[in-house]
């Protein structure tokens, strides 16, 4: 049966063999994240509100990360190889985050972000000001 839900309470895996799986979303489904191994296969694909700047770094070595800013504004801070790059999303506007590329969020106006991540070897950090 068809089903309807919203992608911040429920996240699609997106496996190899293209097809779909729901399942729970939101900040429980984070706790533990770098432990799971049934999202190292395909993609993950949620969204989840932007409503206070990141409390952490992230990368993600298995790919390319895809953010798609749905409301409000967001910088993203990336660490590169060649030093420090900002790049700020409005409502509409997507970003491709380099494979292995430390990032993190800082909110301008709070709204709701799409993202379509690898899930293998995710890592994450505290930021530290």
């Amino acid at each position: 049966m068809t089903q309807v839900f919203s992608l911040d309470a429920t996240y699609i895996h997106l496996r190899p063999d293209d097809s779909a799986l729901a399942m729970a979303g939101g900040k429980e489904f984070w706790m533990g994240i770098e432990g799971r191994r049934d999202l190292d296969q395909g993609r993950l694909m949620g969204a989840s509100r932007q409503a206070a700047d990141w409390d952490h770094w992230e990368r993600h070595p298995a790919g390319e990360e895809i953010l798609t800013l749905l409301s409000g504004e967001l910088e993203i801070v990336l660490e590169t190889p060649a030093g420090e790059e900002r790049a700020v999303l409005t409502a509409g506007q997507t970003l491709v985050i380099p494979t292995g590329i430390w990032h993190r969020g800082i909110v301008r106006q709070p709204g709701d972000l799409l993202f379509i991540t690898p899930g293998a070897g995710t890592e994450h950090r505290p930021v530290t000001l």
